[in-house]
């Protein structure tokens, strides 16, 4: 969601100045999983891990799966996209090997700049201080270097859009080498769609996989691939906290989008504590500037991390998306919105009214979904 300001901003921010001595040598290694969807503001979330000193990151590497057979369906990709995890999570890249081409360097990962681990020594012969930077220099290294790098990190953080369940997390989370926390970011459906629309032609491919090839028109299909992760949302999110198996209990944290962009060092700080991890002076310094930039967006760099203005990129559907749109979203989605603590709005004056906060307190979530869907309040 943090989309370029500036060439020079992105330069200046792209990895924190880190001081050697705040670097952890590894202990027993943890796993964490940063889960969300697409557009929900994850790139920004996982640099956010991604810049501790004490993290080794990789972005999307389901992605792979996915392209490997464009054909199949979600659903078809659920095993495979475990495995690959798990063989990650030990800093096994010889799986992939099944989806990389024969040169096999790291430069053959997706988003592999964005891990600041993959962009130092000893991954790279010298630390890359921006994006470009780490492309000239730090492209030729071999998987065996990757996993000797990832090997050094006492966290190791994957960031992954392609879950639309727990169950399928399950081996994971029970498997006794692997300390695993769950990350759920989501984000209010009516500022994903806005995005979505941005970067349609990105999302083509994914779009297809996840309504398993269906012949939908084309201009369903954006909803209908919403109403799918609305859905998914809620799966994960009942599962979870309503009745989890003992293996995930003090495994799950949900983190809303929204929560971060107005109070980004508290909700780090909360983020950071449930993984294990202890904020930096550096990274508290970085974090401010990354959220309180003067960037109100740009359709062209739909993937870049930006210094935006977080509470106004977290607002901005309110005055940029049509209010017919809003509606047949706040139709698909109710469930999700209150499950997750959305407020609809019932007109286009009450939607542009930025005075009007649609954000309910988590704490107080419960008590209003309980009230407004005395039957089943979280049920789509």
């Amino acid at each position: 969601l943090w989309l370029l300001e500036s060439w020079t901003w992105t330069h200046l921010l792209w990895f924190v100045h880190l001081d050697p001595c705040n670097f952890a040598p590894a202990g027993p290694k943890v796993h964490v999983l940063l889960l969300s969807s697409w557009r929900s503001g994850s790139s920004f979330l996982g640099q956010v891990f991604s810049q501790h000193p004490s993290v080794f990151y990789l972005s999307e590497p389901a992605w792979h799966v996915w392209t490997k057979k464009p054909t199949s369906g979600a659903q078809a990709h659920r095993i495979a996209v475990r495995n690959l995890l798990r063989h990650l999570y030990r800093c096994d890249f010889s799986v992939m090997g099944s989806y990389l081409s024969e040169k096999r360097s790291v430069s053959s990962m997706f988003m592999w700049t964005q891990s600041r681990a993959l962009c130092s020594p000893p991954a790279c012969p010298l630390t890359a201080t921006n994006e470009i930077q780490c492309r000239q220099i730090c492209h030729a290294q071999d998987l065996k270097k990757v996993e000797e790098t990832c090997r050094a990190y006492s966290h190791l953080v994957i960031k992954e859009v392609r879950f639309f369940e727990l169950e399928s997390l399950y081996p994971l989370l029970q498997d006794p080498n692997l300390d695993l926390r769950v990350v759920h970011l989501v984000r209010d459906p009516r500022a994903v769609i806005r995005s979505r629309e941005g970067s349609a032609k990105k999302l083509r491919r994914d779009n297809a996989i996840i309504l398993e090839h269906r012949n939908v028109p084309a201009a369903e299909k954006n909803y209908e691939v919403m109403q799918e992760i609305c859905r998914s949302h809620v799966r994960i999110n009942e599962r979870a906290i309503l009745k989890p198996p003992p293996f995930l209990k003090g495994r799950y944290k949900m983190i809303r989008y929204e929560d971060v962009a107005r109070n980004p060092l508290k909700e780090m700080n909360d983020i950071y504590k449930f993984v294990g991890l202890k904020i930096t002076r550096q990274m508290e310094e970085w974090i401010y500037k990354v959220t309180h930039g003067k960037g109100k967006g740009s359709k062209k760099e739909a993937f870049q991390i930006t210094p935006r203005n977080a509470t106004e990129v977290s607002q901005a559907w309110r005055t940029l998306l049509q209010h017919s749109k809003v509606k047949r979203i706040q139709e698909l989605c109710k469930g999700a919105m209150s499950l997750l603590g959305y407020r609809t709005v019932d007109s286009e004056k009450e939607q542009k009214r930025l005075d009007i906060d649609l954000l309910v307190p988590l704490e107080f979530r419960w008590r209003e979904n309980t009230c407004s869907h005395p039957s089943h309040p979280f049920r789509m």
